[in-house]
């Protein structure tokens, strides 16, 4: 389905920046949504391992796609365990599709601050917030939805809100440099009211939620989606460099010294970040002791890897990289989105230290 179905129209995806619809109904034919699905509501039982692979796969063919369904497994795994039995049965059976709003025009990629509110009223609860990036804004059915608490201690609550919310809607369009297709826009709430069951979880415990499910789903999954961008990336790169030749010298780019150096570099660098991807999967399998640690860092370690990749592909493929129809400067485009994707890579770094040295993970600076 990937070749026949995603990677064909990848790069009409990129030129429009248009929402994937016919490649996200495909996937979800297919059983793709409902991969994280428990078996007791019709869906797979998969595992992380099984996200990465996919995601893995889909990016290589499309990053705006792969992009849209890892936030809609990331929203799957808070779903999952505080979701009501409908939702988590119509994602199970490829009819529904979610994603995360947590970005925040006002804490900026701070995730874990959001500064959108959640009162009482009437035996309800209204929601106010302004959404700064919220992948398939308006394409999505539903939104795992943060705000601060409504009465509780804690920095966070989290929210199943219907697409449908009278008072939820698409704030702004998205022209991305990278990711075009992935319908990042932002979203507000004006007044939206939602019933005290919607809740995910209790009030306050929102961030715990989160860091639990969520989180890991997502560092995980991007990481997959950076391997798969890079994997695309260095395949064009032999292919041009076997197919390419200085006829002067009869020779193809791949018999030149420096190329094959080069190349030998990033292929080398692509398969560290898949070594590093597969001990996280395998310490947090194994609930090894490090696993908090590796999830930490797994994103981080993928994001600029595939940005030096792209950039040493580019470099490698020289002019004809810049040409569309290899599919190189859009592949090197969706890659540099990770690092600048909450959280960054030097929120990552500031949480490892944290983490290595003894420090609460949220703190002061």
């Amino acid at each position: 389905m990937v070749d026949q179905t995603i990677a064909p129209s990848a790069a009409e995806v990129d030129r429009t920046g248009a929402f994937p619809r016919a490649d996200i109904d495909a996937l979800a034919g297919a059983g793709v949504l409902g991969l994280l699905s428990a078996s007791e509501v019709g869906g797979a039982g998969g595992s992380l391992a099984d996200v990465a692979v996919t995601l893995e796969r889909i990016a290589r063919a499309d990053a705006s796609v792969a992009m849209v369904v890892l936030m809609h497994y990331a929203a799957v795994s808070v779903l999952e365990s505080h979701g009501p039995d409908d939702v988590r049965r119509a994602i199970a059976a490829g009819e529904h599709l979610s994603t995360l709003a947590f970005s925040e025009r006002g804490s900026r990629s701070h995730f874990w601050a959001p500064v959108s509110t959640a009162t009482a009223a009437d035996g309800q609860v209204r929601l106010d917030a302004a959404k700064s990036w919220v992948t398939s804004a308006g394409e999505a059915d539903s939104y795992v939805w943060s705000s601060r608490p409504v009465t509780a201690e804690g920095p966070m609550t989290l929210w199943l809100v219907p697409a449908s919310t009278p008072g939820v809607g698409v704030a702004g369009e998205f022209d991305g440099f990278g990711l075009r297709g992935n319908a990042s826009r932002p979203m507000a709430a004006d007044g939206a009211l939602v019933d005290t069951s919607a809740r995910l979880g209790d009030d306050g415990a929102g961030l715990d939620v989160a860091l639990g499910s969520a989180l890991p789903t997502f560092l995980v999954g991007n990481a997959a989606v950076s391997l798969g961008l890079m994997e695309a990336l260095v395949e064009e790169a032999a292919a041009h460099l076997t197919s390419t030749r200085l006829e002067h010298l009869d020779q193809s780019l791949a018999e030149q010294p420096t190329s094959r150096l080069a190349f030998a570099a990033l292929r080398t660098r692509v398969d560290l970040t898949r070594a590093f991807l597969t001990d996280t999967l395998a310490a947090l399998g194994s609930g090894r002791e490090d696993a908090t640690l590796r999830v930490l860092q797994v994103k981080a370690v993928a994001a600029e890897a595939a940005a030096e990749v792209g950039d040493g592909v580019m470099r490698l493929c020289g002019g004809a990289a810049f040409r569309k129809e290899l599919g190189i400067e859009r592949r090197y485009r969706d890659a540099l989105a990770a690092r600048v994707m909450a959280p960054t890579t030097e929120a990552l770094h500031d949480f490892v230290g944290r983490a290595t040295l003894g420090l609460p993970l949220f703190g002061g600076a």
